[in-house]
C-alpha cells in the first residue's frame, strides 16, 4: 500500500530545537501492524483523555465523535453525545460509507482537542512513521500544522523496531474491516480486506461480506481497477442471486461515480445496473426485494442523471421511495438517502419548495447527519434566505467534526450580509482545516482584492496557483491585481490565460475589458464587456461598458447601459 506514506523525516535523537520540552509519554510505535488505523492517535488520546476528563471534561464532550472513532478503547470513558441513525442499525441496514475526507475531519477535531488539553512545553516521539497507516500520517501532518510547537513538539522518525507478527484470523480481520468501512478508514479496509480474503473460503458468507467491504473501500479510494477485480471474483464464486445483484450494482457504480467524465463508461454502467434490477425483481423475499429493487433503481437514477435525463432520474427515485414504503420501520437510512436524492433532483429541476420539504424530512430522520444541513443551506442561500442558510451551516458544524465545506459556505453568507471580517475568518478556518481547498484561496483572494488588501490577496493567489496551476479563477484575480499595480502586460497575460482555460468565466472577460479600457483599447473593452454581459449580465458590467461607450462617443448606447446598471 503506497497511498498516504509519511513525508515526515527525522533520524537519530531529538534535535536541538526541543530544548527542555517535557516528554509527554513513552515513544509511540506508529507501525500500522498489529493495531491498524490510528495507532498513533489512539496512543496519544489514551494518554490525554483520562486526565482531560478531570481537568476539562467539556473538551472531551465536545470531541466525542473524534475520540471514539480514533480510540475505540476509550468508548466506555467517553459517552456518545452525537449519534447518527446509521450507528444504531443492524449490519444489513447500514448502507452509508463515509467519504475518504472524513479522516481529515477527525484529524482536525483531534488536533483541536490536543491543542486545548496539552500543557505548553511538551513533546511526543513517534517511531516507524514510514509504516504508519494513512490515518496516522494525516493526523501527524495536521497536528504539526495546527498545534503550535510551543505547546507540543512532534518528533517523527521514519524507522523503528519491527512489529510482532500479525496472526489475526479471518473473523478478527472481518471485525476490523467492517469497523474501518463504517468509520471511513478506507486504506486500512482495503489492505486488511485483501489480506482477509486470502484466508477465507471463496463463496462463503464471510468471504462475500469481506469482498463487498473490500471492493467498496477500493472504489471509494478511486482504485477502480482493483475494485473491479474483487467484484468479478465475487461473481465467479457465488450462485446466490442477492450476491449477483449486489456485485452488478457495485460494478455499475464504479463507472457511474467516476469523477472523471472522460473515464466513465455509462453504457457499461447501465448494463450492470439493469442486470442488478432484473435479479432484484426476482428475489423471493418481499422485504428484501423491495429494498434491493429500490436501492438499484436509485443507482440507475444516477446513470440517468449523468446522461442528462433528470426527469427520468426523478421518476426512478420516486419509485424507490414508493417501494421503501413496504419496508415498515426497517431501512430508515435508505429512506433518508432517497429523500435527499429526490431533493437534489428537484432542486436541479427548479422545484425549490418540494426540495426543501424533502431535505427537511431527511434531516428529521437523522438530525445528527451533517451533509443534508449543508445541502439544504445551499438551496436556502440560492433562494436568498440567508439567515436560514446560516443556521443550517452552523447546525452542520455543531453535529459533527470540523467540516471545511460548512465554514466555506458560511463565508459566502457573511459576504452577502456584508460582514467581511467574519467571512475572512471563516475562509481562514477553511484553509487551516484543509490547505488544499483551492476555492477558499479563490474566494479569499477576491475578497481581499475588493478590500484593497492587494498584498494579502496576491499571497493567496500564489498559494492557490501552487496547488492548482492555471486555475482560471485565480488567474482572474491575479489579472485584477496586476491591473491595479499598473502592470498591464502581466495583467493581460493572466487574463488571456484565464479566458483560454475557461471561456465562460464572466469575471475574466469583465476584468480584461477594464484592462483594455485603461490601456486605451476602447473597442476591445466594449467587446470584452459585451461578451461578459452575454455570459452573465450584472449591473457593474453595464456600468463599465457605458463608460467605454461614452469614451467612443456612442452616447445613446451608453445611456441605455446606464439605465440597465441602475435597474430602470
Amino acid at each position: 500500500m503506497t497511498e498516504g506514506r509519511s513525508h515526515l523525516r527525522a533520524q537519530g535523537g531529538p534535535p536541538a530545537r526541543f530544548g527542555n520540552a517535557r516528554l509527554l509519554m513513552p515513544a509511540i510505535d506508529g507501525h500500522r501492524q498489529p493495531l491498524g488505523p490510528y495507532t498513533v492517535g489512539a496512543a496519544l488520546l489514551g494518554r490525554l483523555v483520562p486526565e482531560a476528563l478531570d481537568r476539562c471534561p467539556e473538551l472531551v464532550t465536545e470531541h466525542d465523535i473524534e475520540i471514539r472513532a480514533v480510540a475505540p478503547a476509550l468508548a466506555d470513558l467517553v459517552p456518545a453525545r452525537r449519534v447518527t441513525l446509521d450507528a444504531l442499525l443492524p449490519d444489513e441496514e447500514r448502507i452509508l460509507v463515509p467519504a475518504p475526507r472524513r479522516t481529515l475531519r477527525l484529524a482536525n477535531g483531534v488536533a483541536e482537542f490536543v491543542r486545548g488539553v496539552v500543557e505548553p512545553g511538551c513533546r511526543v516521539e513517534v517511531r516507524n512513521a514510514d509504516h504508519a497507516d494513512p490515518t496516522d500520517t494525516e493526523l501527524l501532518d495536521v497536528l504539526r500544522r495546527r498545534v503550535p510547537p510551543s505547546v507540543l513538539e512532534i518528533d517523527v522518525h521514519a524507522d523503528g523496531p519491527a512489529p510482532p507478527p500479525d496472526t489475526r484470523g479471518a473473523g478478527e480481520l472481518w471485525t476490523l474491516v467492517d469497523r474501518c468501512v463504517r468509520e471511513g478508514f478506507l486504506h486500512a479496509a482495503a489492505e486488511l480486506g485483501e489480506r482477509a480474503l486470502a484466508r477465507a473460503e471463496p463463496g462463503g458468507e464471510w468471504w462475500w461480506r469481506l469482498a463487498q467491504r473490500t471492493a467498496t473501500a477500493l472504489g471509494g479510494l478511486g482504485r477502480r481497477a482493483e475494485a473491479r477485480v474483487v467484484w468479478e471474483r465475487a461473481r465467479r464464486s457465488s450462485q446466490d442471486p442477492a450476491v449477483h445483484a449486489a456485485t452488478a450494482y457495485g460494478l455499475a457504480m464504479l463507472d457511474a461515480r467516476d469523477p472523471d467524465p472522460e473515464r466513465r463508461d455509462l453504457g457499461r454502467a447501465r448494463g450492470w445496473i439493469n442486470q442488478a434490477i432484473a435479479i432484484s425483481t426476482l428475489l423471493p423475499d418481499r422485504l428484501q426485494r423491495a429494498f434491493k429493487l429500490g436501492f438499484d433503481r436509485n443507482g440507475l437514477a444516477l446513470v440517468e442523471l449523468r446522461e442528462g435525463r433528470p426527469a427520468e432520474a426523478l421518476a426512478l427515485v420516486e419509485s424507490a421511495i414508493e417501494l421503501a414504503g413496504e419496508l415498515g420501520d426497517r431501512h430508515p437510512v435508505h429512506r433518508m438517502v432517497l429523500l435527499a436524492n429526490r431533493a437534489q433532483l428537484l432542486t436541479g429541476l427548479g422545484l425549490a419548495k418540494e426540495a426543501l420539504e424533502d431535505y427537511s424530512a431527511a434531516i428529521a430522520a437523522d438530525p445528527m447527519f451533517p451533509d443534508y444541513y449543508v445541502d439544504r443551506g445551499n438551496l436556502l442561500f440560492k433562494l436568498g434566505r440567508y439567515a436560514e442558510a446560516l443556521a443550517d451551516y452552523e447546525s452542520a458544524l455543531r453535529v459533527g467534526p470540523p467540516l471545511p465545506e460548512a465554514f466555506y459556505n458560511r463565508a459566502e453568507v457573511r459576504v452577502v450580509q456584508e460582514d467581511m471580517a467574519e467571512a475572512l475568518a471563516d475562509l481562514a478556518m477553511v484553509i487551516e482545516l484543509d490547505p488544499s481547498y483551492v476555492d477558499a484561496y479563490i474566494n479569499r483572494a477576491g475578497l481581499l482584492a475588493a478590500l484593497d488588501r492587494d498584498a494579502e490577496a496576491r499571497a493567496d493567489v500564489e498559494a492557490g496557483l501552487a496547488r492548482a496551476p492555471g486555475n482560471p479563477h485565480l488567474l482572474t484575480v491575479l489579472g485584477q491585481l496586476e491591473t491595479a499595480a499598473e502592470r498591464p502586460a502581466e495583467a493581460r497575460r493572466a487574463l488571456d490565460l484565464a479566458i483560454e482555460r475557461a471561456p465562460g468565466l464572466v469575471a475574466a472577460w469583465g476584468n480584461r475589458g477594464v484592462l483594455r479600457y485603461e490601456t486605451g483599447d476602447l473597442e476591445g473593452a466594449v467587446d470584452d464587456l459585451t461578451r461578459a454581459i452575454e455570459l452573465g449580465p450584472q449591473p457593474d458590467l453595464y456600468a463599465n461598458r457605458a463608460v467605454a461607450l461614452r469614451a467612443l462617443g456612442r452616447t445613446e448606447e451608453a445611456e441605455a447601459d446606464e439605465a440597465r446598471a441602475a435597474g430602470s
